[in-house]
């Protein structure tokens, strides 16, 4: 060597046993640890879920996939017979008024609801399980559209009315008949007027809450000769519009549009409306243009007071 020191290795450092002195054993440094492999997860994901939620909605649906309904319009299908206080049989698609009365109390109650669109093809049903979804309806402070397709027959009609505007299809039809009775029969004259009482109020309902003229509607519902096994009148689309049954002509891109509007016109009432008196109001008028001033608790009445006679007093 050179320069009479320890021999050097190629990365600077001398040699550790020169430095340790001779016959000094060096032990060879450990080799690092591998990385541990990552540890299963301890509820691994199932796979066939998502296979069975397919299947499932080709079952029941015949797609593969639906699409979440947005917004926060919230949808009430009335499909089918309306069943009453008697079950009906199995083979009838049937709407029962049990199911429909709690989801009309939760959606008038949600702060996540603006707005109830309902959707009608039905033959009928039950008189008083339909008069008191009418009534439901009609009594909802939320902006309420109601959408005939295929058919809003007998007790439907009440039902199509009750919301705050109507629209039916070009094609869908609605028939207005006298109510019948299904059961046990009494030949007795109370008997009659029972029925006469009942078909007063369905008739009063559907005159407050359209714009057809009480005259009218009694003469299409005690027409002869247009059915053929009944007595009443089928009346096709743009005929319950003429009539004043229903409001306007449309479909379900007109019924969501009309529902935003009305929605809005809410919202806009709301900002200016004084706290107190929002808190008294009452539903609004069944039909816009209609004065509502008797409907309404007014800052001039007590709260709890009832509304002062008028002409819109009943």
């Amino acid at each position: 060597m050179a320069y009479g020191g320890p021999p050097v290795w190629a990365y600077g450092f001398a040699d550790p046993a020169q430095e340790n002195g001779p016959g000094t054993s060096v032990e060879a440094p450990e080799p690092a640890e591998a990385p541990a492999a990552p540890s299963p997860p301890e509820n691994p994901p199932d796979r066939t879920q998502g296979a069975e939620d397919i299947l499932s909605a080709l079952r029941a649906l015949g797609t593969p996939a639906v699409p979440k309904a947005g917004g926060r319009i919230f949808t009430l299908p009335i499909i089918g017979q309306i069943e009453g206080h008697i079950a009906l049989p199995p083979q009838n698609k049937t709407t029962k008024y049990e199911h429909i009365i709690p989801q009309l109390v939760a959606a008038e109650e949600s702060p996540d609801v603006d707005g109830v669109l309902i959707i009608l093809n039905t033959v009928g049903g039950d008189v008083e399980a339909g008069l008191a979804i009418a009534e439901m309806i009609a009594s909802l402070t939320k902006p309420t559209v109601a959408l005939v397709l295929g058919g809003g027959h007998s007790i439907g009609v009440p039902i199509a009315v009750a919301a705050r505007y109507s629209f039916i299809a070009e094609t869908a039809t609605m028939t207005i008949h006298p109510i019948r009775l299904n059961g046990l029969v009494i030949g007795v004259p109370q008997t009659f007027e029972y029925i006469d009482k009942m078909q007063e109020r369905i008739i009063r309902f559907v005159v407050k809450h359209s714009r057809i003229d009480e005259g009218t509607f009694r003469s299409l519902m005690f027409k002869t000769g247009e059915l053929t096994r009944d007595v009443g009148t089928n009346v096709v689309g743009e005929d319950a519009v003429r009539y004043g049954l229903i409001d306007a002509l449309g479909g379900l891109g007109d019924a969501l549009g009309k529902l935003k509007a009305l929605i809005a016109e809410a919202r806009e009432q709301a900002a200016w409306m004084p706290e107190a008196e929002a808190g008294r109001r009452l539903p609004p008028s069944p039909r816009p243009g209609v004065p509502d001033c008797a409907r309404s608790a007014g800052p001039d009445r007590a709260p709890g007071e009832g509304p002062p006679a008028g002409p819109y007093v009943q």
